[in-house]
């Protein structure tokens, strides 16, 4: 079964491209912003992004190898292996993109923060936006994956 997205697959190795570079970007954008590290949710976002960029590197070097070496990613235990790391690493990106974006609503709306020049509020949404996109990408990655498991 060849769908969208699966291990091995042009379009896997683009989705776990995409997903290494929205994270790495969602990084650098974050710990460019002054007094990112005053808030432990915009550190846990650069720690869970930095998982995901070695996660998504990771699957995309294998990726590559297969599809130079026409390899087949779907077996049984390979299969398994990505639905468990593409879950984790879901779980754990979501959490700090939401927290992130808790704490950047908390700022900007509720302590009127952004209004100061000292505060780079408009840094702290656009990484967040890139963790999203990371995120976002990296739920199709282990929806694709999850359903071929259960094809396996």
């Amino acid at each position: 079964m060849a769908s969208f997205g699966s291990p091995g697959k042009l379009s896997g190795l683009l989705l776990r491209m995409g997903q290494c570079f929205f994270a790495a970007a969602s990084i650098g954008v974050m710990v460019s912003a002054h007094g990112f590290f005053n808030s432990s949710a915009f550190c846990y976002l650069i720690a869970s992004m930095g998982l995901q960029v070695l996660w998504s590197f990771g699957l995309a070097c294998l990726d590559l190898h297969a599809l130079r070496s026409k390899r087949n990613l779907q077996n049984p235990v390979l299969v398994s292996l990505f639905v468990v790391g593409d879950w984790v690493t879901a779980i754990l990106s979501l959490a700090a993109a939401c927290s992130s974006a808790g704490v950047t609503v908390l700022y900007s709306r509720d302590l009127g923060y952004c209004r100061s020049p000292q505060i780079p509020c408009s840094r702290f949404q656009a990484s967040i936006l890139l963790a999203f996109i990371s995120w976002f990408l990296l739920a199709i990655s282990s929806h694709v994956t999850f359903w071929l498991l259960a094809a396996i």
